[in-house]
C-alpha cells in the first residue's frame, strides 16, 4: 500500500538537513521510538551492527565537540540530541538471537575478519538511514553529518576499539532560519541503469 503524500513530504520531499535547532529537548521517550522503529529496517542475515551513543546532557555533548569539524561545531552546539551511529565489529555474537535459522552464522563472520567488517560497515549505514527516517516519520529534523575526525571520537567514546564511528546525526527541531534551499539532485537517467 503507497503512502500517502502528506508523509511523503515530510519524509522526503520537504525534509531538509538541519544546520541548526531551536531550544526544545528532545525526550528519552520519542529517542526510544525512533530506535523502536527503526530497528525494523532490514539488514543482511539480519545483522544489526548499528550501535547508537545518544548525547541529550550538556556535559555528553560537549565530549564530541573537539571532533567535529569547524563549520559543524555550531549546528552540533545546537541540538537538542547528538546521535553517534558507530558499527559494532563483533555484531555475530549477537546473530545466534538475531538470526536463529542459520545455527552457524556467527561463525561466517568470526572467522572471517574482513567479512565482519564490511558487513559491519554497511549495514550501519543502512541502519543509520533508516534511524533518520524513523525520526522524520516521527517529527523530528535530522542534520547528518561526515564532517568529524573519527579517530577522535572513536578514542573519546570507543576505547575498547570494538566499535567505531560510521557517522553522527544531529536531532531535534530545526531553526528554520538556518535551513539551505534544496540543492540539485540527480535526474533518473543520470543516476540510474534500467537492464
Amino acid at each position: 500500500m503507497r503512502i500517502d503524500s502528506k508523509s511523503l513530504e515530510q519524509l522526503f520531499l520537504n525534509a531538509r538537513s538541519s544546520n541548526g535547532f531551536i531550544d526544545k529537548p528532545v525526550p528519552e521517550s520519542l529517542l526510544r521510538e525512533v530506535y523502536d522503529l527503526a530497528k525494523f529496517g532490514p539488514t543482511s542475515m539480519n545483522t544489526q551492527p548499528a550501535r547508537y551513543i545518544i548525547l541529550t546532557s550538556a556535559s555528553a555533548k560537549e565530549r564530541i565537540i573537539p571532533a567535529m569539524s569547524p563549520g559543524n561545531v555550531d549546528k552540533t552546539k545546537s541540538a537538542p540530541a547528538i546521535v553517534i551511529v558507530a558499527s559494532d565489529s563483533h555484531f555475530y555474537e549477537h546473530l545466534p538471537k538475531t538470526f536463529p535459522n542459520k545455527p552457524d552464522a556467527k561463525e561466517l563472520f568470526s572467522g572471517n575478519a574482513g567479512l565482519a567488517q564490511a558487513t559491519a560497515t554497511r549495514n550501519t549505514t543502512l541502519s543509520g538511514a533508516y534511524f533518520i527516517i524513523a525520526a522524520r516519520a516521527l517529527g523530528l529534523d535530522c542534520g547528518p553529518m561526515s564532517g568529524f575526525d573519527a579517530a577522535k571520537v572513536n578514542a573519546e567514546f570507543f576505547a575498547d576499539g570494538k566499535c567505531k564511528v560510521d557517522f553522527i546525526l544531529n536531532l531535534g527541531y530545526a531553526d528554520t532560519t538556518k535551513i539551505f534551499p534544496r540543492n540539485p539532485r540527480l535526474s533518473f537517467e543520470e543516476a540510474c541503469t534500467v537492464l
